[in-house]
């Protein structure tokens, strides 16, 4: 699963627990339970103004016993270790934040890239191969050297072979010159769209299309 996908989700998750607790809290701190005369949910402890969101019966219940701290402490723990994984896995780029770019004939010149610069660019030269629709470009750290990850979308009727052969001289061409490496591997990814039949398109009705690596 992408890591935009997850975070979505997440997010998602804790958007809707947050709002349906602000909501109760809202209600029982508003009385607006006895002003509507409607009945609060029974596992719901803030019904009105006058009461605490956890009672000191429930904060006090299970602190005679000997698992109730390790609990507590374990939970917390393990709420603080997930939010620190989370966090260092959006700051965390699985490629390099900028690359040296060689610069011929300037001695004692050291050009520094942009990594999402360098990708701006590799995308643009593969959008306007024939026959492709959308491209995303990313440039990985190797174990030796940087490999590209390219995910391209043809459009319908679009020939893989013709774009494998576009990609190589064009694109992968350019920033194997402009990174002065010898090779430069690179993963293509390729998704070719279908033709809509007319009766779908009528429909403005929408289809998967297929995968092809």
């Amino acid at each position: 699963m992408k890591k935009a996908t997850v975070n979505r989700v997440l997010l998602g998750v804790a958007g809707v627990v947050l709002l349906a607790v602000g909501l109760l809290v809202l209600a029982g701190g508003l009385d607006l339970y006895g002003h509507l005369g409607a009945a609060p949910p029974s596992w719901w402890p803030l019904a009105s103004p006058d009461q605490p969101v956890v009672s000191a019966r429930s904060r006090t219940r299970w602190v005679d016993e000997e698992w109730w701290w390790p609990a507590v402490i374990g939970g917390l723990a393990l709420a603080v270790a997930g939010s620190a994984w989370w966090l260092l896995a959006q700051l965390h780029r699985s490629g390099p934040a900028t690359i040296v770019v060689p610069t011929p004939g300037a001695r004692g010149l050291r050009l520094r890239l942009r990594t999402r610069a360098l990708e701006d660019v590799l995308e643009t030269g593969t959008v306007v191969l024939p026959e492709v629709g959308r491209a995303k470009v990313r440039l990985i750290r190797g174990p030796g050297r940087p490999w590209l990850r390219v995910a391209v979308r043809l459009t319908p009727g679009g020939e893989p072979a013709a774009l494998v052969e576009h990609f190589e001289t064009g694109p992968r061409a350019d920033a194997r010159t402009s990174l002065g490496l010898p090779e430069l591997h690179a993963e293509l990814r390729v998704t070719v769209a279908r033709a809509k039949p007319p009766a779908a398109r009528r429909r403005g009705g929408r289809r998967r299309h297929p995968r092809v690596t």
